[in-house]
């Protein structure tokens, strides 16, 4: 069982996202400009909180949005749908306060919601600490199915027709029956780093197959229909003299955009793939432990440092670089419109022109650590905060 950065310096781990422990890598944050005038105007739709939010699990808790409800958990228990446009409460269910699921006591890990939510027509499934996963009514809460693995489950399941797939931290992907949470198959990695960055990369399933991020710095393809792989593809290739410096976790999701899927890996490579047949198209140094964003001809990722990088999607040239937010450990990028969105380690919400990555506006969530990336759906974008404040927020002319 793989260990992970969690421990040691825990508070500036949590800061860093598991940022390298060097010591010359420990830096404060940038100060953010006082004089800082908006180039757009941001207006806040809506905030609310779900319970605790992700506390000091880990985690990084995203909310999903689908036909127009919001859907989020908490690793304190909570579960609630909202209505995405007015911030309203449709319906919230406590696992540790009304028993539900048969629970009742506040001490039992598989209340601990921890991989965030996912929804496809009426279900709802979310993982939790203890490798839980729990499938639910998407329109009151009310439960469904529940089944156990072997260990946590710190992303969210992705729901393909009648299966609901899972990733666990041991290195497991469990494929269950979206109708009643029966294993189907099981893909096992086999051996996982000993020392390893906290948290898994997103599952993508696309045209039957089911792309990943290993914590062994590879781009993973397997069947859908019975979890076989078809190819893998190294992001990095973990050398170094300790095991810190041989961390190569691919922990963000990996994008696909037309056939060309798109992935990088902690102290490893930015890589775009052929998906059909894991061909190599292009390769070049980035270190990151985010997911990356698309808009147009860019490629947009956030590096170690914090620093903000676009790249040209069919090359991999530098196409311009934002060293304002370094060191504020900021999320993966989203893109809303003409502007890429990130939060930072003291609640800030930043928006960046794609063009040029020029600061355009900044407003501030709260003041705990935003570290899921920002969730576009529509015209508005979604935060969330490590203490569960979520807010809503739509772009204007200025």
């Amino acid at each position: 069982m793989k260990r992970f950065l969690l421990i040691t310096l825990a508070s500036l781990v949590t800061l860093a996202g598991c940022h390298s422990l060097k010591k010359e890598n420990i830096q404060p944050p940038t100060p953010l400009a006082k004089d800082f005038k908006p180039t757009v105007q941001v207006t806040r739709l809506w905030s609310s909180r779900v319970g605790d939010g992700a506390g000091v699990s880990g985690a990084r808790l995203r909310p999903a949005v689908v036909d127009g409800v919001l859907y989020a958990d908490s690793t304190d228990g909570k579960l609630v749908a909202i209505d995405a446009n007015s911030g309203k409460t449709l319906w919230s269910k406590s696992s540790s306060t009304h028993g539900w699921f048969g629970w009742g006591d506040k001490k039992r890990k598989d209340a601990l919601y921890a991989g965030g939510p996912a929804v496809a027509g009426d279900l709802l499934a979310v993982g939790t600490l203890d490798g839980h996963v729990y499938g639910v009514n998407a329109k009151d809460g009310s439960p469904r199915w529940e089944a156990e693995l072997k260990a946590e489950v710190l992303t969210s399941p992705v729901i393909v027709g009648d299966l609901t797939v899972v990733r666990t931290s041991d290195g497991r992907v469990y494929a269950l029956d979206s109708k009643t949470g029966e294993r189907r198959w099981v893909y096992d990695q086999g051996t996982v780093p000993l020392l390893s960055l906290r948290g898994n990369g997103q599952l993508l399933a696309a045209n039957g197959v089911l792309f990943f991020g290993s914590d062994d710095g590879k781009l993973v393809a397997l069947r859908l229909d019975n979890g076989s792989k078809l190819w893998e593809q190294k992001l990095a290739s973990g050398e170094g003299r300790t095991e810190i410096d041989r961390l190569n976790d691919v922990d963000g999701a990996i994008l696909l955009d037309g056939g060309t899927l798109y992935g990088a890996a902690y102290h490893g490579n930015l890589v775009a793939v052929d998906g059909p047949s894991g061909r190599p198209l292009w390769s070049r140094p980035f270190s990151s432990f985010g997911s990356l964003a698309i808009s147009g001809n860019s490629v947009i990722g956030v590096n170690d440092d914090s620093q903000v990088w676009a790249f040209d999607k069919t090359g991999g040239a530098d196409m311009w670089k934002n060293d304002a937010l370094k060191y504020r450990w900021v999320t993966g990028p989203a893109v809303q419109g003409d502007y890429v969105v990130v939060g930072d380690m003291e609640g800030y919400v930043h928006w960046l022109q794609v063009g040029d990555g020029a600061l355009a506006a900044r407003q501030r969530l709260s003041k705990k650590a935003i570290r899921a990336q920002p969730l576009v759906v529509g015209d508005t974008v979604y935060v969330e905060d490590v203490a569960g404040h979520i807010g809503a927020y739509r772009l204007s002319a200025h």
